[in-house]
């Protein structure tokens, strides 16, 4: 049989007759998942993820923090502050399984068709799928949803979906997403990631400006009701329709689940002290230390507790926005990096809680390592004029400090690539060849962060380099960063077991300049897009891996960014009012879609508040 895409050009020319019907090529033998790479954990008659307990008790209500404000509940586009849980309304076509590299099992999708060579894939949806007011979810409402996230929809979508070529409904409940030429192996998965919305509902909306009201949703929640920017309540559907489907059994079993938004985190954590809220993942070292000695802790009646972390560490790092002339060299680049003392910070700052970063992909095989070789040699070889030669002689590192808070010889070795970069200091300043200072923002969104910018700021004021550090509130912030207003930020880039397609919203020239992309660096290079292509058309883990390790290294030694450090733990503090299954996925604590409500365990800790009142 003649492929699809040889048939469209054998009809181009006349010969119908040598091609079969056009439903005909577009039938595979239906699958219950998709695998990235090898074969599926879970088989076709499995009931649940291992890390769902199927049997948890549904009821009680979960209270969560948020921090600032919303005045959104449509978080597809750029425009607005969406409120905290809002996707809980919504499903996607597929689930991904999370103690797997990369597998997605069928969620609003019954089954999944995909030819050996991925050219394309069709969803076929639940019959029994259903919108909050009872219409049934359709391959319209699928195409509508696709087209409407290309068009008006936050840049992103445009880069993720860029290789979908066209989305039909061949049926009432099946859809057909063709690709463009070219392997790209991913493309059947992210798709499958489509969060997928009621034409009906928004066909008489702005979507890109839409109504402030609650949307409908096809998820286990609604929006019960909210307190602009103060506080949302969302409630549980008893007659959900996908309770029983397997990638959901066991899974978001709260009755309720609120929203409370603080001002900062210091205040949240009295509130969370005082049971305003549930469960805090603590994101500070010194909070973690010191803030969490109260009584309810010593009575059992709340719990603080450390679960592994063996996801893939993103690269926190203060990020430079290469779009400032002054950001342009990378030698400046390199050199501000030698004035971040992390071993002093961990030590003075951080109570010893943190490992430094040096990879876009730490913790995990994909990260590169020692000289090049291999496959990943073959991947930069081409490309070696275009590239430092430090790249192929050298193994990246970090700068490392005796941790004395004097970090005297780094900062001589930072002097000297500025010296060898045109700078030199003159009254104290640092100064180009025609006079101009070095001189830069911080820009931060939480007071949390000062502790450890300011000694970074100092460190970079001995060079003579003037950096001001300046807190903005969340949504002056996320607007100054969507537009690519600030100097340098505190930035992450979190990456999955298997990178694809996102790769391409993080590094590539074409988005460098699309407000909202994730590109906040501003990288244009076009090695770096040639590598982004090797990883997204990896046709194996092999090929995958190798791709990685080369873009990973042409990043480090880019100096787009001065690493900071991870953790390897979630640290959460939570009232003991839980039950939770036995089992945690390699990425998630768990919290809060698999653990429920135990009543018993509400009784105690509201028997303890009124005995201590």
């Amino acid at each position: 049989m003649l492929s699809a895409r040889l048939c469209v050009a054998v009809l181009a020319l006349g010969l119908a007759g040598a091609c079969p019907a056009a439903a005909a090529d577009y039938t595979a033998p239906p699958a219950h998942g998709i695998a990235m790479h090898g074969d599926m954990k879970y088989g076709p008659g499995f009931t649940h993820f291992d890390y769902a307990y199927p049997d948890a008790p549904k009821g009680g209500t979960i209270t969560s923090e948020a921090t600032g404000s919303f005045d959104s509940f449509n978080p597809f586009v750029l425009r607005g502050q969406p409120a905290a849980g809002i996707t809980l309304l919504y499903e996607t076509l597929t689930e991904q399984a999370l103690d797997e590299p990369f597998t997605e099992y069928g969620l609003l999708a019954e089954t999944i068709e995909m030819p050996e060579d991925r050219s394309w894939v069709a969803f076929n949806l639940r019959p029994e799928a259903r919108w909050h007011d009872g219409k049934p979810v359709t391959a319209e409402d699928v195409v509508w949803t696709f087209n409407t996230l290309i068009e008006k929809g936050a840049p992103f979508y445009r880069y993720y979906y860029a290789d979908v070529s066209s989305v039909k409904a061949t049926t009432d409940r099946r859809v057909l997403f063709v690709f463009k030429e070219g392997v790209n192996r991913e493309l059947p998965l992210i798709v499958g990631q489509l969060p997928v919305l009621p034409k009906h509902w928004w066909q008489d909306k702005d979507f890109a400006n839409p109504p402030f009201e609650p949307p409908l949703g096809s998820g286990p929640y609604r929006v019960k009701g909210f307190e602009a920017g103060r506080s949302i309540t969302y409630q549980r559907i008893d007659e959900y329709w996908g309770k029983n489907v397997p990638v959901m059994r066991g899974r978001w079993n709260a009755d309720v689940m609120i929203y409370e938004y603080f001002r900062d985190r210091d205040i949240a954590t009295e509130a969370l002290k005082a049971g305003t809220f549930d469960l805090r993942a603590e994101n500070s070292s010194k909070r973690w230390a010191t803030a969490f000695d109260f009584p309810a802790l010593s009575a059992g009646m709340a719990i603080k507790e450390e679960i592994p972390d063996r996801s893939i560490a993103s690269m926190q790092a203060f990020v430079f926005n290469t779009r400032r002339p002054v950001f342009q060299d990378r030698k400046v680049r390199e050199a501000i990096g030698y004035a971040f003392d992390f071993e002093w910070t961990n030590k003075a700052l951080m109570y010893g809680a943190y490992i430094r970063t040096d990879s876009y992909f730490d913790n995990s095989e994909l990260g590169s390592t020692g000289l090049p070789e291999g496959a990943e040699l073959a991947l930069l070889e081409p490309h070696r004029d275009r590239l430092p030669p430090e790249v192929f002689t050298q193994e990246f590192k970090v700068p490392v400090t005796d941790g004395s808070g004097n970090p005297r010889q780094n900062l001589r070795a930072a002097l000297a690539l500025l010296r060898d970069a045109g700078w030199k200091v003159d009254g104290g300043a640092l100064k180009d060849p025609d006079g101009r200072e070095l001189a830069f923002e911080i820009l931060l969104v939480s007071p949390d962060s000062e502790r450890l910018v300011l000694p970074f700021a100092a460190n970079l004021q001995k060079l003579g380099i003037k950096a001001s550090v300046r807190t903005v509130d969340p949504a002056q912030y996320q607007n100054r960063v969507r537009s690519f207003d600030f100097d340098m930020i505190i930035g992450s880039f979190p990456q999955s077991p298997s990178p694809g397609n996102e790769q391409r919203d993080f590094w590539s020239s074409s988005v460098a300049d699309e407000p909202g992309s994730r590109n906040t660096i501003g990288i244009k290079d076009p090695v770096v897009d040639a590598l982004v292509e090797k990883v997204i058309q990896a046709p194996d883990r092999a090929a995958l891996v190798a791709a990685t390790r080369a873009l990973d290294r042409v990043l480090l030694w880019g100096f787009y960014v001065v690493p900071q450090f991870h953790s390897e733990s979630y640290r959460l503090v939570y009232w003991n009012k839980f039950g939770k299954p036995a089992i945690s996925p390699d990425t998630s604590p768990g919290y809060p879609d698999t653990w429920w409500v135990d009543p018993e365990k509400v009784a105690a800790v509201e028997a303890w508040r009124r005995n201590r009142n």
